[in-house]
């Protein structure tokens, strides 16, 4: 195993998407014009974005004793990603995805045992070789992980799911102080107020990441910087499901080669740019070479504003 390996740690699921012409009104049937099966789940998504951007991956992860944990557990495996995995009774995480045309979705989910990995499983991981940890608080393991990062030196990120906390963010500062990096989305920083990037920099986050959908991302770092940067490509939207997910999976893989914040974000946005062009989230996620053929696509004025940013 290299010395540059990411560890991501949380939750993993089985996707159904179906693609509809509109929501249901009550007691309307729609027809479905389309539809796939992944595995899916905010960290499993982002290990594999980062496994097709060319990182060592590894996951970290507890399922229920189904046929659906085999299926996710092979899908991860199929893409690159060493799945550390246990079972227990009960059924996988299970989520239903209801795509419009127009590629916003609307998503059912069914927990199950498959949201977060046992203390145990914390406990007993071996974090030789990992140079970054990225996780979602769906599970009260994760204090323990943090303790770990912060014994060993390892650097960490969070995925600030609006789920993990239901009204304060303050409820996951054992988490979040000292985290180098926090990716905040518009629902999550809704929740937490007027100036989020702000609040979570003063819990001693190292850097925040929102996420602005469209508009592409800010990133906010301590000391002042705060840095737009949007995709010199407008994809054609058709789902945009996982979409934050790619971004953080390709941030960290650049990471792990080396480059800062900063540098790390233009590719990891146009990535997860180029994921809402297809349907589905993790077979919509781009290698370095479908990466390089969507950059290519960019008009020249876009690329030379970013250029001069």
């Amino acid at each position: 195993m290299t010395a540059a390996t990411a560890l991501f740690v949380g939750d993993v699921s089985l996707d159904l998407t179906l693609v509809i012409d509109h929501v249901p009104a009550p007691d309307e049937k729609v027809h479905v014009t389309s539809s796939c099966e992944l595995a899916g789940g905010v960290v499993a998504n982002a290990a594999v974005a980062c496994a097709r951007a060319g990182a060592s991956t590894r996951m970290l992860m507890q399922t229920g004793d189904d046929a659906g944990s085999r299926f996710v557990r092979t899908s991860l495996e199929r893409v690159g990603v060493q799945v550390e995995s246990e079972k227990v009774g009960g059924r996988t995480c299970q989520v239903v995805i209801l795509l419009e045309p127009h590629g916003e979705k609307r998503l059912l989910l069914d927990p199950g045992v498959s949201m977060y990995p046992s203390v145990a499983q914390i406990e007993a991981v071996d974090l030789a070789g990992v140079a970054w940890i990225h996780t979602a608080v769906y599970g009260t393991a994760a204090s323990r992980l943090v303790e770990r990062c912060r014994a060993t030196g390892i650097p960490w990120s969070v995925d600030l799911e609006p789920a993990s906390f239901a009204t304060d963010v303050a409820s996951l500062a054992d988490v979040i102080a000292g985290a180098a990096v926090v990716f905040c989305n518009e629902q999550a920083a809704r929740r937490i107020g007027t100036a989020p990037a702000a609040t979570l920099l003063a819990m001693g986050v190292g850097a925040v990441v929102l996420t602005l959908g469209s508009r592409g991302v800010r990133l906010v770092e301590r000391g002042g910087a705060d840095t737009p940067i949007e995709s010199p490509v407008r994809p054609v939207v058709r789902d945009t499901t996982g979409a934050g997910d790619c971004l953080a999976g390709w941030f960290i893989a650049q990471r792990l080669r080396g480059c800062s914040a900063v540098e790390s974000l233009p590719s990891a946005v146009l990535a997860a740019a180029l994921s809402c062009e297809h349907p589905g989230a993790q077979a919509s996620y781009p290698t370095p070479e479908t990466l390089r053929a969507f950059a290519a696509r960019a008009e020249p004025s876009r690329l030379h504003e970013q250029h001069e940013d």
